[in-house]
């Protein structure tokens, strides 16, 4: 038993990187993120200068080893510090989220070391990356994607288009979709690097969100789109497994964004009600209040337990496919509701602009909807139940 436990340790204990990198995020989020928030929101935009402290603080290449000067820390990291960045604007969570449990993830684990020489330099010092898979009749079914690629010998074309891409406006580097033999349904499926500046590639409508407005969202056209053949991730022909398992691992993500909502939405609403005076004292004083805010940080202590722990298990090469779908279902339900309350704890006040907890609740409704609806999760999660 004293083994047991010497090998598990709570799993909120982090290690000394790890605390480093999640009160340097946390203190940059307070400090220089948080001032921005609402113009950015109003915007619509990143803050360009917002990008380039990212860079700089190591925060887009965290799991990129430093040989390609990356950070060379772990997946965990990453998870701690999109929690601390989406705890003041999950829009910069997601960019950050995107580039380094999508992007990065799916360089590291499938590409080439040529691959890996070309790209990890420049996701880690200056290229913003997205990954590009959803279609407009592809979405929970994601392979019945109508993206096509050709072989034309000494390279391939693509044609087609997807939507919802997270980070498009900003990007140079493009991780594409498309099936280069449809008559394998989805075993011809191949994930291909594609440049901005390739020819036939462009970025099209930008959505205009409900939340996460800040993150650019647009829809990519490629129109005979040509492709180098070594910029094939992985094989052709197996994109679908570059998809599956990077998804998983982007879920755990999520639902790290989805704890930061919800910490951000509970810090707000603890401030305000004890500033807050009704009947001659502060409305944290009256046990309905108190209540109230002891079920909210439950419940996000119960959402920051699965995706910790599911971030573990990934980390320790452990299954953890039914763990992810959890933490990301529970997350998200959690974000929602506690960001709810919060607008309930302000009262008119939480309706408005001028105070915080209005966006959290805007910002919280995509969690249930991205990387795989909470229909989705419950259907993985009793799959896996019942095997």
């Amino acid at each position: 038993m004293e083994d047991i436990k010497t090998q598990m340790p709570p799993l909120t204990q982090l290690t000394e990187d790890e605390k480093m990198l999640k009160d340097a995020a946390a203190d940059f989020a307070d400090t220089v993120l948080k001032p921005k928030v609402m113009e950015m929101d109003e915007a619509a935009k990143l803050d360009p200068e917002i990008i380039e402290q990212f860079f700089d603080m190591g925060l887009m290449g965290i799991e990129i080893p430093e040989k390609y000067q990356g950070a060379g820390g772990s997946f965990f990291m990453s998870i701690v510090a999109i929690e601390e960045i989406s705890r003041i604007d999950a829009s910069v969570g997601v960019f950050m989220d995107v580039q380094n449990t999508l992007v990065n993830n799916a360089f590291l684990n499938w590409g080439s070391d040529e691959i890996h020489e070309k790209y990890l330099p420049q996701l880690a010092t200056d290229k913003v990356g997205a990954y590009c898979l959803s279609e407009a009749g592809s979405g929970s079914d994601a392979f019945a994607l109508k993206a096509m690629a050709k072989d034309k010998g000494d390279h391939y074309v693509l044609n087609g288009a997807k939507l919802w891409i997270t980070n498009a406006n900003e990007a140079d580097i493009f991780l594409v979709f498309a099936n280069l033999n449809p008559d394998e349904g989805y075993r011809g499926i191949t994930a291909f690097i594609v440049e901005r500046d390739f020819e036939g590639f462009s970025v099209s409508k930008k959505e205009n969100k409900l939340g996460i407005r800040a993150s650019s969202t647009c829809e990519i056209l490629l129109e005979d789109c040509k492709v180098p053949k070594g910029n094939v991730l992985g094989e052709v022909g197996k994109g679908y497994k570059v998809a599956i398992e990077t998804l998983n691992e982007g879920r755990i993500g999520i639902g790290a964004q989805m704890i930061g909502i919800a910490q951000g939405a509970l810090d707000a609403a603890l401030a305000y009600t004890q500033d807050r005076q009704q009947f001659g004292k502060s409305i944290s004083d009256f046990q309905g209040v108190q209540f109230q805010l002891a079920k909210m940080a439950t419940e996000i202590e119960t959402a920051r337990l699965l995706v910790y722990n599911s971030a573990r298990m990934k980390e320790n090469g452990q299954r953890f496919l039914k763990e992810a779908a959890m933490a990301k279902y529970h997350a998200s339900e959690v974000a929602e509701r506690v960001s709810s309350q919060a607008i309930d704890l302000f009262g008119g006040y939480g309706y408005v602009k001028e105070y915080p907890v209005e966006k959290y609740y805007r910002d919280a409704k995509i969690g249930k909807i991205y990387e795989g609806t909470s229909n989705m999760q419950l259907n993985t999660i009793a799959k896996l139940l019942l095997r």
